[in-house]
């Protein structure tokens, strides 16, 4: 099982930007040194909520900066971008890293209605943009004289310059919100990312994924690799004792929730706000006993074993949680780099 950092550090005020994205560079050349398998990065706008806004540039100095962690987005929104340009800038960044790059796509947000508002995007194409643009990228990173012409955009691009470090291109991974995104990963035989659920539902989903990609015919290998190639995200803190990771992760959870939740009513209007109401009742993203795993490392090692035992891929891990200091976030970090991770690591025998 891998494990990686998500950096999505919330600032509260403009006058906080500076200090809190500097953070966040020391946090990703942290999690470098650690030895974690990825950084992935977050896209949302207007808010604060995701300090750096936007992950192509963020990444762009995380690669200057690291040398072996791979760099993905988890997710970048696509019904923001025009694909031609998340094409070039992903392939340059690429290049950077020496081919870190995993490519995490998604509609965009399914709760900030005002970040489209922002960009002038109709929320209901979201997903017809999300499938036309992925198919483009795909098609730019491998075709010359690529023409498209579809009900976004109308391409025609001689060649993408410069090509992608990673051949035939790096790994596009869709990210999943319910059972029938991921069932049509599973269909595609395409790995994928999965966001915050509890055990049970995670579990469910996993097997419906095995099931649903052997009925279309893929092989035990197959479906083997995908889902080591696939990734499940969890909010994780670790304390010394159970008692301080209490004191110190639950609080700064709950204000991360709370700030979020405040944000989309101040933002949405009402009308959007009563149609976005059974969406937003997500126990599984807003209680602790579902959305955090906290405690002494011990403890934590225990609360993940579940995971190990899905056999999923990898976990995407929320370590600097709302307005946690960055001092107390970094003891969390090395805590789990140097105690919870050894105790997963397989023994391979020589």
């Amino acid at each position: 099982m891998k494990f990686s950092n998500f950096l999505f550090p919330e600032s509260r005020s403009p006058k906080e930007d500076f200090t809190v994205i500097s953070d966040a560079l020391r946090e990703a050349e942290l999690s470098d040194q650690l030895g974690f398998d990825a950084l992935w990065l977050a896209e949302h706008h207007f808010d604060g909520g995701c300090a750096y806004v936007d992950p192509l540039t963020f990444a762009a100095a995380i690669a200057a900066r690291t040398r072996q962690i791979k760099i993905g987005f988890a997710v970048a929104q696509m019904a923001l971008h025009h694909p031609i340009r998340l094409a070039e800038e992903v392939a340059l960044i690429d290049n950077i890293s020496q081919g870190r790059m995993i490519v995490g796509v998604g509609r965009g947000s399914a709760f900030n209605l005002y970040e489209y508002r922002g960009y002038g995007i109709d929320p209901a194409e979201a997903q017809e943009r999300l499938l036309e643009a992925e198919q483009i990228i795909r098609e730019a990173w491998t075709t010359t004289d690529y023409y498209h012409a579809g009900r976004f955009w109308q391409v025609a691009l001689p060649a993408l310059r410069p090509q992608v470090f990673q051949k035939p291109h790096p790994p596009i991974l869709r990210a999943c919100s319910g059972m029938e995104s991921t069932l049509e990963m599973a269909r595609q035989g395409r790995p994928f990312l999965m966001n915050i659920q509890n055990d049970a539902t995670t579990r469910q989903r996993l097997n419906a994924y095995r099931q649903v990609m052997a009925e279309a015919g893929y092989s035990e290998a197959a479906i083997a690799r995908n889902l080591s190639d696939s990734w499940v995200w969890r909010n994780v803190f670790v304390a010394d004792t159970d008692t301080q990771a209490e004191t110190l992760g639950v609080p700064a959870f709950r204000a991360m929730r709370t700030y979020l939740a405040e944000a989309r009513r101040r933002w949405n209007t009402s009308q959007e706000l009563d149609t976005l109401a059974d969406a937003l009742r997500a126990p599984a993203r807003d209680s602790v006993d579902q959305g955090l795993i906290y405690g002494s490392p011990e403890t934590v090692c225990e609360k993940l074993a579940a995971l190990e035992n899905m056999d999923v891929g990898g976990v995407i891990i929320h370590f600097r949680l709302g307005p946690m200091p960055w001092e107390i976030a970094e003891h969390s970090l090395r805590l789990f780099a140097e105690q919870v991770v050894p105790q997963f690591q397989k023994t391979v025998p020589t």
